[in-house]
This record gives C-alpha cells, sequence and structure tokens, in this order.
C-alpha cells in the first residue's frame, strides 16, 4: 500500500484549517517531525529548524491568499502542485484527504471521521464525472492509509462506489500502530501546558507572595512618635519656642508711628 508523504504546505494548511493557536504551532512542527519518513518528504526530516522555516513560509502564503472563498485553503494546497494519488482534475479531493488524515494523525485517540463523499465535489469544486471521483476517492482512502466504515462499524468497500450516507473514515490499525505506538500526542502535549501553567503560578506566588509577606512584616509608624517626620497639628506653643521677631518698640519706630 503506498505511503502518503506530506510536504510544508500541507502541515502549514492543517494549521490554519483547524486554528491551530499559534503558541502550540512549534510543538505540533515537533511532533510530525519526529515521526519523521514514514509521513514526511525525506529532505524536511533532515533538520528541524529547515522544516520549522520551511512550514512557517507556507503559513504565510496560506494566510495571504487563503480568504477567497470556503475552498481557497484547499485550493491553495494543490496550486501549481502535481497529485500523487487521485487524478489531476481530483486533486482538491487529494488534498481535502491530507487534511482528514493529519488530523487523525494529531489526534490519535480520535477513532473516526465521519464523511459523506457523495456531498464533496460540489464543495470542493471538483468537476469531472461520477463515476471517475468514486474511483478516485477509493484511490485517496487506500494511497492514505485509511479504512472506511458503515455507520454500525462494518467494513464499507468503496470499490464498490461512493454511497450518499456518512461512513466512519480512520487510519488502519497497522499504519497507527508504526507511526503513534501508544503515544497521544494532544494529551502529552496538555500535560507539558499543565505543567508551564503550574510552575509559572508557583513562581508567581514565589515572587508575590514574599512582597506580601513583606508588606506585612512593616509595623506603621505612630504618628507624634518621630515629630520630625510626623508634625502635629496639636504640639503645645510657649513663648521659648516661638520666633521672637522684631520687638513692637523698635516696628513702630521704624514705620513712624
Amino acid at each position: 500500500m503506498h505511503v502518503y508523504v506530506f510536504n510544508a504546505r500541507d502541515i502549514a494548511a492543517y494549521m490554519k484549517w483547524f486554528s491551530v493557536p499559534s503558541y502550540m504551532e512549534v510543538s505540533y512542527m515537533q511532533h510530525i517531525f519526529n515521526i519523521g519518513s514514514p509521513v514526511l518528504a525525506a529532505p524536511l526530516t533532515r533538520d528541524f529548524d529547515m522544516f520549522k522555516g520551511e512550514v512557517y513560509r507556507e503559513l504565510y502564503y496560506l494566510w495571504a491568499h487563503g480568504f477567497e472563498d470556503e475552498k481557497s485553503d484547499i485550493s491553495c494546497m494543490s496550486d501549481g502542485c502535481m497529485s500523487l494519488i487521485c487524478s489531476q482534475d481530483c486533486i482538491n479531493l487529494e488534498a481535502y484527504m491530507k487534511l482528514i488524515t493529519l488530523h487523525l494523525i494529531f489526534t490519535r485517540n480520535l477513532p473516526y471521521v465521519k464523511l459523506n463523499f457523495t456531498g464533496l465535489p460540489l464543495t470542493l469544486g471538483i468537476q469531472c464525472e461520477f463515476d471517475k471521483f468514486e474511483e478516485n476517492v477509493y484511490r485517496a482512502v487506500r494511497g492514505f492509509n485509511l479504512v472506511s466504515k458503515d455507520m454500525f462499524g462494518r467494513q464499507f468497500d468503496l470499490k464498490l462506489g461512493v454511497p450518499d450516507e456518512l461512513l466512519q473514515i480512520s487510519l488502519s490499525q497497522e499504519f497507527k500502530t508504526e507511526i503513534l505506538g501508544s503515544r497521544d500526542f494532544r494529551e502529552e502535549l496538555k500535560k507539558e501546558q499543565d505543567s508551564k501553567m503550574t510552575a509559572y503560578k508557583e513562581s508567581s506566588l514565589k515572587e508575590f507572595g514574599s512582597m506580601g509577606e513583606e508588606k506585612k512584616s512593616r509595623k506603621p509608624t505612630k504618628p507624634g512618635k518621630n515629630r520630625s517626620t510626623y508634625p502635629s497639628s496639636r504640639t503645645n506653643k510657649n513663648s521659648t519656642s516661638q520666633p521672637k521677631g522684631i520687638p513692637l518698640e523698635d516696628r513702630r519706630h521704624t514705620k513712624g508711628e
């Protein structure tokens, strides 16, 4: 079975399509980079910094061009590219199935997604004959290491045609075991984020809590105890403490009184 290889634009399109928060983008890149050659093109698996730079470059491209209509992100994914699995006139189906497959890779505990392939030609802007579209759906599911089941969990052979009903699409168990093992990336990421938040909270409490204790330890000075700092308006005044000034007789003599 063909193992599909994703490129940098595919990863960037996934992050934009599923609204991955900016502070988690590098974690998503690191996860797919760690899987390596089973899912990534070989040149992207050599150096993480290079891979990250390529993904960000494609992400900037998608943000700049991905707001024309509801199909613009998928159209940008396939713009100027040759299809690897589907026919060229069904390349938008290939791009759409890339996003579905990546979502199943990034969310290991997600058992399946529900898809009705019958409505996809109109949604994705595919204009080929429907029997050709059905053939491409079968090729895409096999090429992306996916399996199809009906809503009762029974195997459904898409080679017989595409039904007008929801199907359960999931990664094949062999492929999931090969690339993911027993790890759940999103659970690990959640634990990592919780650990960081706990560390920030403890650091904040340590810093600001000590400031609070320092304030409590300071005893306020009572007014009047230190007159140089807290002058009192009720201080008793006597002749010895008052400024003498000029005697009344001298003032009268000076003013000619």
